[in-house]
């Protein structure tokens, strides 16, 4: 297998923010209640920027802070997303465009909250049939217009962002593994049709998340023989915090060890992974050689981990 590394992130997020305050008053509830159903404090809707504005504000901070990254040597765009209208064409051929990459291949991703993972195993499996050298992985969602404000279960819990990495190939030896299951007979207790609301059982996906999430990331570590202490964080889809506390004391870990951010971002479905991860980097919270689980779960129904090393 051809080792990958991560050489460059990027993120965005609308500058308006929402915060608890002004959701209780909406919806007549506590702050309280909010945050400890959630975890959240603050969320970030956009105002006037459409979905693939999001997407290539997000590149260009990217770019902004890699500045050997050449957008005309990026080969291969993939966007994961679950919140766009346009269908065709894709937020993928929507930043070819803007950024006038001549010879480059767009796909756009619909796995629901664990696109983002899909996404970023194409793009190695990519690489490792020489079919790409430098692709591009971003997830963007725009969920503030894909809710319905009274609804407590959605409203309380979405945002809006976008994040994206770049993927290279490196002579540098790197572990890389990948555990997606989907479990499609569930999908009805999540969804979403363009133009409508979406809709979402909240007691089964936490049901579902807090399940399907520990089992896949046991298969992952089981596959890969490498062992939960060798792990350096879980970076999880940013869904609920409870959940994500959930995941960590079922696989018997420090909370710590799972990286969250949800607090001050919000819930962004595909963009909650790239966010966190760029995030990280910018903290210096991750260097080379680190070893750590991407793991998405959420709508469709889809549950994806990858273990890869910085």
């Amino acid at each position: 297998m051809k080792n990958i590394e991560i050489i460059a992130t990027g993120k965005y997020l609308p500058t308006t923010k929402i915060d608890n305050t002004y959701l209780a008053k909406q919806l007549n509830i506590t702050e309280d209640f909010i945050y400890k159903r959630t975890g959240i404090q603050t969320r970030h809707y956009s105002k006037d920027e459409n979905i693939e504005k999001l997407a290539i504000k997000c590149i260009e901070n990217l770019i902004e802070k890699n500045s050997q990254i050449n957008p005309q040597n990026i080969d291969m765009i993939i966007v994961a997303t679950t919140s766009t209208n346009m269908l065709m064409p894709g937020i993928s051929y929507k930043i070819q465009e803007y950024f006038n990459i001549e010879n480059c291949m767009c796909i756009d991703v619909l796995a629901g909250c664990a696109g983002f993972v899909n996404a970023l195993d194409i793009a190695q499996c990519y690489i490792e049939t020489d079919k790409a050298k430098m692709p591009l992985v971003v997830g963007v969602d725009l969920l503030s217009k894909c809710i319905d404000q009274k609804d407590v279960s959605t409203s309380i819990l979405l945002s809006d962002g976008a994040g994206a990495v770049i993927l290279q190939e490196t002579k540098e030896k790197r572990v890389y593994s990948s555990n997606i299951k989907s479990h499609g007979q569930n999908g009805k207790i999540l969804t979403y049709n363009a133009n409508e609301k979406l809709q979402m059982d909240g007691k089964e996906v936490y049901k579902y998340a807090v399940t399907e999430t520990v089992k896949n990331v046991k298969e992952l570590l089981k596959k890969s023989q490498i062992d939960i202490d060798d792990i350096k964080y879980i970076i999880p889809h940013q869904s609920n915090l409870k959940i994500m506390k959930s995941i960590a004391n079922k696989l018997k870990i420090d909370s710590k060890k799972v990286y969250t951010n949800i607090e001050n971002v919000g819930n962004t479905f595909c963009a909650s992974i790239p966010i966190a991860l760029d995030e990280m980097f910018e903290k210096h919270l991750l260097k080379k050689g680190d070893k750590v689980i991407l793991l998405g779960y959420g709508g469709g129904l889809n549950t994806g981990s990858i273990l890869m090393e910085v």
